[in-house]
């Protein structure tokens, strides 16, 4: 699969759709993109997707053919993430932690700070 770095804007609006909805045809995928182009410019965006080897056809819903990202939505959730943390936070966790848990709308319920706190336990004993 190519990297998603060589997405352009629209590109990267559809394979997020894809992740988000599991799997869409070119209808499904048009009307959830913000200032939605014709279908055959859909049609084309996901040929394109297609040939640089991130979207595949999953089948046919009637007449409209189903597509689906090939990559899982949590391996592109942690590809994401690493980019956010290196780009914005020197690829700092605690950085990026502080930076979301000190924002004025942050909430942080007892049960995520006791999940933080088996997660962070667990990488010290497992020496990461």
């Amino acid at each position: 699969m190519s990297d998603s770095a060589d997405l352009s804007r629209r590109e990267r609006q559809i394979i997020d759709i894809l992740h988000a909805q599991g799997s869409a045809t070119v209808a499904q995928v048009q009307a959830r993109l913000p200032d939605p182009p014709t279908d055959m410019a859909v049609r084309r965006l996901m040929h394109i997707l297609e040939e640089k080897g991130h979207v595949n056809r999953k089948g046919r819903d009637g007449r409209e053919v189903v597509y689906a990202s090939i990559q899982s939505k949590a391996r592109a959730g942690l590809h994401a993430l690493k980019h956010v943390l290196d780009t914005f936070f020197d690829g700092a966790v605690d950085e990026a932690l502080a930076a979301h848990l000190t924002r004025k709308d942050a909430r942080l319920t007892d049960e995520q700070a006791a999940r933080i706190q088996r997660l962070i336990d667990t990488a010290r004993q497992e020496g990461r």
